[in-house]
């Protein structure tokens, strides 16, 4: 089958980021399907531009067997207006641009929403070639707008996303979950119950079990890697580092953040302002770094604001890479899927509950080392079995044969 992904984010490894599309379309490749991802040139992460200018629009490469199409669309920093334009002109160029003419028709076209004007913009496109769309819903919009950026109810952008959302709920053929728990709203909001298939994140090619890269200064590192935003709830983790440094444990912690967002200025601002001496800011690597980086840590950090949007799930890429690492993982999320609790990888603390990150990271500093392994090797296993990219592409596999046949 021809199959498109629409994700304005999509990078491939040689950038840092999420590599979701490229990894499924990587094993799609291997099953004998020919995969093109339709992405942004600007990179979000970083926003720098990668590949193109104005007079370039768009440009098609093939890495590792997958095909890129690259859109040039106008550069923004942070989340302003000019990050809307950017939206929009990618959105536009999908639905509308002569740059996916030059494709071909597909089998499926798939659009991804890390925003849902390019979901829609892949809806349009995938109508006007009377092929079938499967929307992937990587978070809940708007609903994240109001949980997390107070939007009112009645902002009209909430009301402009609410009618997209329930428009492409309602039609489109397939619809693939990243977070478990999310049939139930999307299936009040107009979505088939029978057509909604979970497929999370997950992992691609496991990394070698190398012995730990650290640097053995008795100090216990806890590593968070990812986005510094406003979800993120970073600032708990400054206060616990503070709170941290003033107690007389057995051996001293020290958090490292690699990654970039629109809150780590603020956030380095913030450590050096108020002499948190045990915090270090690294910038992002590409995906083909990672598992280098994340070995020079003894643990690894995943936390939320504590949010009710939380309450259908989550499922970050850099969880699933935590646990490959065998290597204990404290938990911050108020959500009742907990990877980490079900597989026994680590430790779960309360993100409402300034306290509960040091308690947490007290009670792993006094566990024995075996205890240490024992929750690596576990989170290892789980996402072996639950969120290999080999078998979350078979799943994809049998979504695409069912519009198929539908």
């Amino acid at each position: 089958m021809k199959i498109w992904f629409v994700n304005q984010y999509a990078i491939p490894p040689q950038q840092a980021g999420p590599m979701r599309h490229y990894s499924l379309a990587k094993e799609l490749v291997t099953l004998g399907h020919e995969v093109t991802i339709v992405a942004s040139s600007f990179d979000h992460v970083t926003q720098k531009e990668t590949r193109l200018i104005a007079e370039k629009p768009f440009e098609l490469e093939v890495i590792d067997g997958v095909r890129f199409l690259w859109l040039y669309t106008p550069p923004y920093k942070g989340n302003s207006l000019a990050r809307v334009k950017n939206m929009l002109a990618f959105s536009w160029q999908v639905a509308f641009g002569r740059a996916l003419g030059t494709l071909g028709k597909p089998d499926a076209v798939v659009g991804s929403s890390p925003h849902l004007f390019g979901a829609m913009a892949a809806w349009v496109r995938a109508k006007q070639l009377r092929v079938p769309f499967v929307l992937e819903i990587r978070d809940l919009w708007p609903q994240s707008l109001i949980d997390l950026g107070n939007y009112s109810e009645r902002h009209p952008i909430v009301l402009a996303l609410t009618v997209i959302e329930r428009w492409l709920y309602r039609f489109s053929d397939h619809i693939v979950a990243v977070l478990p728990g999310i049939h139930e709203p999307v299936a009040r909001k107009g979505g088939h119950p029978e057509r909604i298939t979970w497929i999370p994140n997950g992992v691609g090619d496991l990394p070698a079990l190398t012995p730990s890269a650290k640097k053995d200064d008795g100090t216990f590192i806890i590593m968070y890697a990812g986005t510094h935003g406003l979800a993120n709830g970073l600032d708990l983790v400054l206060d616990s580092a503070k709170q941290l440094a003033t107690q007389p444990e057995t051996r001293p912690v020290r958090f490292v953040f690699m990654g970039d967002g629109p809150e780590r200025q603020r956030l380095m601002e913030r450590a050096r302002q108020e002499g948190i001496g045990n915090v270090v800011f690294e910038p992002p690597v590409p995906k083909s770094q990672v598992y280098g980086k994340l070995a020079q840590a003894d643990a690894y950090l995943l936390v939320l604001q504590d949010s009710p949007v939380f309450q259908w799930g989550v499922s970050p890429n850099k969880l699933f890479d935590y646990m490959a690492m065998r290597k204990p993982t404290l938990f911050g999320i108020n959500t009742p899927f907990n990877p980490v609790k079900q597989s026994g990888a680590g430790l779960t603390f309360s993100p409402g509950d300034p306290a509960s990150l040091p308690q947490a990271v007290t009670e792993l500093l006094r566990l024995p080392p075996d205890k240490h392994a024992e929750m690596g090797l576990a989170g290892r296993q789980y996402v072996n079995e639950k969120h290999h990219f080999t078998n979350l592409a078979l799943k994809y596999q049998h979504v695409f044969f069912q519009v198929a046949r539908r």
